[in-house]
């Protein structure tokens, strides 16, 4: 244990000097033997495509066309030099598609045509994280608002804009960034905690958010069960 702290402050002494992310220092100091985590993940979020999540066959029944047929149909229509409000606003006014599957068709159209990647949203690229702690979640939420707690297992700086006990929890970070963090009670003596980290600017760096926020939740997950109830 002693081992696995030094290691970790010599990550952060690394970050204070050359402003890496917490995963891309580690990765500097590692021996050449251990693997960094993650080393053989294409770049990107990892983030599901929305045809992935919202089947072709669910798109035929709400709107009357499948993925494929609206693809064509705003191809010729030009809609490869068109912004995201205007396709989805055409899809609404002309085609007389429900707003919500108009967004899920628009979306899906400029990830298929290199639009938009997995992932990025209008104000940038957002990651997620989630995890399950053997704590209240009270004491869950405690790791993430005590300033003092959370300096212990998270090693950037985050400004805390509001928090809800045991339900929500939201910060600006590094990079003008921003966390949304939800809790969820799963009895007694356990809870989970979910991380939506937005506005990040490149698929590159949210890759590497994602990283450091795999690394910090298992790291929280320590701190919080060490505490004493």
């Amino acid at each position: 244990m002693t081992r696995q702290k030094s290691f970790k402050q010599t990550v952060r002494d690394r970050m204070e000097k050359t402003g890496e992310s917490y995963t891309a220092a580690r990765a500097q100091l590692l021996p050449e033997s251990e693997p960094a985590p993650d080393s053989a993940a294409a770049p990107g979020t990892g983030a599901a495509t929305i045809r992935d999540r919202v089947r072709g066959h669910k798109v035929a029944d709400a709107t009357g066309r499948d993925y494929e047929g609206w693809f064509a149909l705003l191809d010729a229509w030009g809609a490869t030099s068109r912004t995201h409000t205007e396709i989805a606003a055409w899809l609404v006014d002309e085609q007389g598609v429900p707003g919500w599957w108009a967004q899920t068709v628009t979306v899906a159209y400029e990830q298929e045509r290199g639009l938009r990647v997995p992932g990025q949203k209008k104000d940038g690229f957002a990651v997620s994280a989630s995890k399950t702690v053997d704590v209240p979640v009270e004491r869950l939420f405690a790791a993430f608002a005590d300033p003092d707690l959370r300096a212990r297992w998270l090693p950037v700086e985050a400004a805390e804009r509001t928090a809800k006990p045991g339900k929500r929890f939201t910060a600006d970070l590094p990079e003008d960034t921003r966390v949304a963090v939800t809790f969820q009670a799963k009895g007694e003596a356990k809870s989970s905690v979910g991380v939506e980290h937005t506005r990040v600017a490149s698929a590159e760096r949210a890759a590497e958010w994602k990283a450091d926020w795999r690394t910090w939740l298992s790291d929280l997950k320590k701190v919080a069960e060490d505490q004493p109830a």
